[in-house]
């Protein structure tokens, strides 16, 4: 549990810090083999190929990301999962210490998002380590126990049962990084046979590219397979290793043992999967797509009538009822305007009208709905609502109005100014342009936070968004400071793109306000909002003065 916790603990770090930054990164490949390259670097980075494969799937989903590239960047996920395993199985004991030094200060000292979760990385580590002694450690007594023997040996005979425990282990775990590292520790302390262990070990391959498809369960057909094919050439490479390294004599000539010699075989086994499967990415789309075909044409005409209001009349006279559908109409808006912001970089580049007028035209949608929210909140009876329903509706109403009002810093305003940078043929800097998509991306995962919060009511969620709204204040300064600076040295770029790099930065400080609003009703009634930043009493000498 302690593993299991520690890899959760470094992946939620790294995603805190750089998770906006994900979407760029995997979509901006331009070929299979960078896209595998990225793949790899982001399981390094996340220590867990089945978040790569979650990420990859949501992008394919949003239609942002083809299914070639998309499989090409689980492939090399799951690669770079491996290189994880080599790096955490050296004896890095020494480094503790110093980790859980560094990085509980970090944590629990410093108020800058970046370095605390720079401090929550490094203890995750730590506990990694931590978590592997202790695991050779408890398995010694074990290793002298009469029973143990008996099963390794019945594992190591019986390599298909051996295989199916691995394939259970690493998806009960829901790790395959924490299931493989058990299996090289049992190896390394001879608590199982290295035969026994590399069964498990194709085992837990299969089972960790089982665990995409759990989790993906609900996601679009587009978003499924993507898993799917992953899972179709994992566990067709796996029996294939599995039969070949326990059943071909020749195998059995290549001389591995050992905890090191398993992660060694675990390298193989995923290196040699990408080079021979990365070719084949492209051609199994279409007999994927078959397999996971496309909803009915009826329903997808459906959808381009507009979105149907969530709101039931018939609740109104229920509170308990009434207030789930308004906040299923308020995730209905969140997600619209989510659709409009995302992408306004991409219009600041390419200036393409099509893309602006539809985007403005969505800001209708918003716009209904704010109106069916209103309706609907004026239409529930007084009378019948307790004060804690009454004031639900009301927050709920409110945050409506934040969003409708997001929607039009985006239709308005984002949307002329990319008009006018499409108008005048000018372009940002490049620094300056990197702070804009920096600050873009943060807000991106600002507005995915907001809805956890809308949905959970979670305090701890709560205070995280408002610590992030302030977080997207500083680096609103920081660009606008760094714009200065670049005016002071004469850069012509950014004279030519002063007004719009300011206003932009403007717009989406607001759109940020906006949108982290939900926030603030959770944390008045838990006590955790002050109502004024003012001192509000000063010495009296003080006053005089």
């Amino acid at each position: 549990m302690l593993l299991l916790f520690a890899v959760r603990m470094v992946r939620t770090g790294i995603e805190r810090s750089f998770g906006a930054s994900f979407q760029r990164v995997l979509t901006s490949q331009n070929g299979l083999l960078q896209s595998s390259f990225a793949g790899i670097v982001l399981a390094i980075i996340l220590q867990s190929s089945a978040a790569v494969a979650l990420l990859s799937s949501g992008f394919a989903a949003s239609g942002i990301l083809a299914f070639p590239a998309g499989l090409a960047i689980v492939l090399g996920g799951d690669f770079g999962s491996a290189l994880i395993i080599q790096i955490l199985t050296f004896r890095l004991d020494w480094l503790v210490p110093m980790l859980l030094a560094v990085g509980g200060y970090l944590f629990v000292k410093t108020e800058q998002r970046k370095l605390r979760q720079a401090g929550r990385i490094l203890m995750g580590v730590a506990f990694i380590l931590i978590s592997l002694r202790f695991l050779r450690e408890a398995m010694d007594p074990i290793r002298d126990s009469a029973f143990l023997p008996a099963i390794a040996g019945y594992l190591a005979k019986d390599f298909i049962t051996a295989f199916i425990v691995g394939a259970m282990l690493a998806f009960v775990m829901h790790s395959s990084v924490a299931a493989i590292l058990m299996c090289v520790t049992l190896v390394q302390i001879d608590a199982i046979p290295f035969e026994a262990g590399l069964s498990l070990v194709l085992g837990a391959n299969l089972g960790s590219a089982a665990i995409p498809i759990w989790l993906s369960r609900g996601m679009p057909v587009a978003a499924r397979r993507i898993p799917v094919a992953n899972l179709l050439l994992r566990g067709v490479w796996a029996v294939i290793a599995l039969f070949a390294v326990n059943m071909l004599p020749w195998m059995q000539a290549i001389n591995l043992s050992g905890g090191q010699g398993l992660v060694y075989a675990h390298l193989a086994f995923n290196g040699t999967l990408l080079i021979l499967a990365l070719p084949l990415c492209s051609m199994l789309e279409g007999p994927v797509s078959q397999l996971l075909p496309n909803p009915s044409q009826a329903s997808d005409d459906a959808n381009l009538e507009g979105p149907i209001s969530t709101l039931n009349p018939a609740t109104i006279g229920s509170p308990q009822q009434a207030i789930s559908d308004l906040k299923r109409a308020l995730l209905r808006m969140a997600d619209q305007v989510e659709s409009m912001f995302r992408p306004v970089m991409e219009t600041f580049e390419s200036g393409d009208k099509t893309r602006i007028n539809a985007i403005r035209a969505h800001d209708e949608y918003v716009n209904a709905g704010l109106s069916d929210i209103r309706n609907f909140v004026a239409a529930m009876p007084l009378d019948d609502l307790s004060k804690e329903h009454a004031r639900s509706a009301r927050d709920m109403l409110e945050y409506a109005v934040r969003l409708e009002t997001a929607g039009d810093v985006v239709a308005k305003r984002l949307m002329s100014l990319a008009i006018d940078i499409q108008k005048s043929g000018a372009a940002f800097s490049k620094e300056g342009w990197q702070e804009l998509l920096h600050l873009h991306e943060s807000i991106l995962a600002n507005l995915k936070l907001a809805m956890n919060v809308l949905i959970s009511d979670d305090l701890e969620s709560a205070r995280l968004l408002s610590l992030e709204k302030t977080e997207v204040k500083r680096c609103e300064r920081s660009s606008r400071k760094r714009h200065f600076r670049r005016l002071q040295k004469g850069s012509q770029q950014s004279f030519a793109t002063s007004d719009e790099h300011l206003e932009t930065l403007r717009a989406f400080r607001e759109f940020n306000s906006h949108i982290s609003a939900v926030a603030y009703p959770i944390l008045y009634q838990n006590g955790q909002l002050l109502e004024t930043r003012l001192i509000e009493e000063m010495e009296g000498d003080e006053v005089m003065s």
